[in-house]
């Protein structure tokens, strides 16, 4: 059986990627996206990717960095 992973952002790849705490909350704001949902169980990395907002790479980007890494929430 195959099993499928999406790739999940937190704020923890927020704060690696040094975008600031204040400007995030009003990105999701802006994006639908609700915050205090995002800080307890992240976002798929690609709902980030299909808003086309070009800052949202470097979240995606730490994201790919950690799972490459070997690391866990």
């Amino acid at each position: 059986m195959s099993e499928t992973v999406t790739l999940r952002c937190y704020i923890r790849h927020v704060r690696a990627a040094n975008i600031c705490h204040q400007g995030s909350r009003a990105w999701c704001q802006a994006n639908g996206v609700e915050w205090t949902d995002f800080l307890t169980n992240g976002i798929p990395a690609q709902r980030l990717l299909d808003t086309g907002d070009p800052i949202v790479y470097r979240v995606v980007q730490e994201a790919i960095k950690e799972s490459t890494d070997g690391q866990g929430q």
